[in-house]
């Protein structure tokens, strides 16, 4: 939800050191932004040829679309500073324009702000599984305890949605995984000229991120994780999912507790269970007369799921829900109603979030395993374990190496005919041929074992919430302990899912002093919470942007 290279396989997961020999990265030529960015003049824009396979780094490429403005004070001028917001698959193309805001103003003097698409989303060798109208159809049902009829459905639902992707992705679909999202950070940081990176990544940005640390790290210059995914091997990325269910549950009770807090304002119970309650009674009515025909279930608890992310969601999402059972359901129709018009960047961002997950790491087979681990999660952590199976099933169902290789090597010889085909299909039968020979020998690999050597990488700095429910807090713990010399900063008490310069000044202080002074802290130092909401608070639109799953 929010994931060794050796000679990289099909399926971008190794445990060996070795890498091919990297690839030439050119200068990117930067110039006016295409008009379908929707990014004003001041934002320029450019594109960054990658390898598909970087273990052929003269075989196929992508590209990469990039953004970018300048350091305000030139004389102040540190480099680039990158970001990337997590997902997988969310774009920080506009991260440019955070330069503007007071918090971000004086990084925005010292650094050139530069945002991309990682491969596969957006116009950035873009991958679909599915009819974005599929995809959005609603209204959709949200079941806390399925019953056995609707896990059928769903298991359905979850074999075609990874065979679209197969289907339509074909050879490719292998290659968008965590190892290349971080050997294309290496390029982008080649190609902007910098010797070495300046990064800061939010969510699923810190693992690939911290991949990148593990794979190169005489390569960093400073780097802060907001929000670290657990970057374990045993957790990637089955078992993080199921960690994410149980904070999920905790951060529920904490909106509970708050609308139960205000209910002079909002009448939905004194107590979590009371509202609770009111909720569970919006689900079943909209499941039984979905309003405006498309909000059901489904999109009331997708709805309400962000609640655990943002504290700022906190009273509009009260509002809506006490605007529904009390006659007035405008509210809710504003903040759950599916957007067409984003249809299509919904679907590619889901794409490339499966696509990621289900590469980087062995997914259990066996439905069973399933519906046991989900079915005794669920007992303790209601709310959203079940949703988050369906998202991941597909994991379940996805192809591996081997039968990805034979699909490479079916789609060379269907171009054999071509004049400059040739070279191409020997690469593809011999990189099919090692496949199964590393396979046979080898078996499914891991995901990368994420650590550094003392002193091998320079002092990172790691930003936590206590009571984060997308990347839960013990991942932050355990990055820490893999990359030695790191510091890690706590906001106690809070759980908003990205914590830098946002609505914490003891957390911008030290992000602050960290990326303009390279000043870390003390081993691990603690912030207190950021003030809660108030009833009838009205949140920005920087608020409502949500670091990556």
């Amino acid at each position: 939800m929010v994931t060794a290279l050796a000679t990289a396989p099909a399926g971008g997961a190794t445990g060996a050191a070795a890498a091919p020999p990297a690839p030439v990265a050119h200068r990117i030529e930067f110039g006016r932004c295409a008009a379908v960015e929707h990014l004003p003049s001041s934002v320029e824009c450019g594109r960054l040829a990658v390898p598909l396979d970087y273990a052929r780094p003269d075989g196929k490429k992508i590209h990469l679309t990039v953004s970018r403005i300048r350091a305000t004070a030139r004389g102040e001028r540190q480099g680039a500073l990158v970001f990337n917001p997590g997902g997988p698959g969310a774009s920080s193309m506009e991260f440019p324009l955070y330069g503007a805001l007071p918090k971000w103003s004086k990084l925005a003097r010292a650094y050139d702000f530069v945002g991309y698409a990682p491969r596969g989303v957006g116009r950035s060798a873009p991958l679909s599984c599915q009819d974005p109208k599929e995809f959005a159809k609603a209204p959709s049902d949200s079941r806390m305890h399925p019953d056995a009829a609707f896990k059928r459905q769903k298991r359905a639902e979850a074999k075609e949605y990874a065979r679209g992707c197969v289907r339509r992705a074909g050879a490719d679909l292998p290659y968008y995984n965590s190892i290349n999202n971080a050997r294309d950070l290496d390029m982008l940081r080649a190609a902007l000229g910098e010797k070495k990176l300046t990064f800061m990544g939010a969510s699923y940005g810190t693992y690939f991120g911290a991949v990148y640390a593990t794979l190169f790290p005489g390569h960093v210059r400073r780097m802060i994780f907001d929000s670290v995914v657990n970057p374990s091997p045993r957790k990637i990325w089955y078992r993080n999912n199921l960690d994410q269910d149980v904070a999920f549950e905790r951060r529920w009770g904490d909106w509970l507790g708050w609308v139960a807090r205000h209910d002079k304002q909002y009448h939905l119970g004194t107590t979590k269970k009371a509202v609770q309650h009111s909720y569970d009674k919006a689900a079943y009515k909209l499941r039984r007369k979905p309003l405006n025909g498309k909000i059901g279930a489904g999109q009331l608890q997708s709805a309400f799921l962000k609640t655990g992310y943002n504290d700022a969601f906190w009273p509009m999402r009260a509002e809506a829900l006490s605007g529904y059972l009390h006659g007035d359901p405008k509210p809710l129709l504003a903040q759950a109603l599916p957007r067409a018009a984003g249809a299509a960047a919904d679907e590619n961002s889901n794409a490339v979030y499966t696509a990621v997950e289900c590469n980087d790491a062995p997914w259990p087979r066996d439905w069973g395993t399933w519906d046991r681990d989900n079915t005794e999660i669920a007992r303790i952590a209601p709310f959203e374990t079940w949703d988050n199976a369906w998202m991941n099933l597909p994991c379940a169902y996805w192809p591996d190496r081997s039968a990805s290789a034979a699909a490479e090597l079916d789609a060379a010889v269907r171009r054999a005919d071509h004049p400059a085909a040739g070279q191409d299909l020997v690469d593809v039968a011999g990189h099919a041929a090692r496949t199964q020979v590393d396979d046979a020998l080898h078996g499914r690999r891991g995901p990368l074992d994420v650590h550094t050597e003392p002193g091998a990488l320079p002092p990172v700095l790691l930003l936590a919430a206590e009571r984060d429910a997308a990347t839960p807090y013990p991942g932050a713990l355990e990055l820490q302990r893999r990359l030695p010399g790191s510091s890690l900063v706590t906001e106690n008490g809070a759980g908003t899912h990205g914590v830098a310069f946002n609505d914490n000044a003891c957390v911008n202080k030290y992000a602050e002093a960290y990326l303009l002074h390279g000043k870390v802290p003390a081993h691990k130092v603690y912030c207190g919470p950021r003030a809660e909401p108030v009833p009838g608070q009205q949140a920005t639109r920087a608020q409502h942007a949500l670091p990556g799953k």
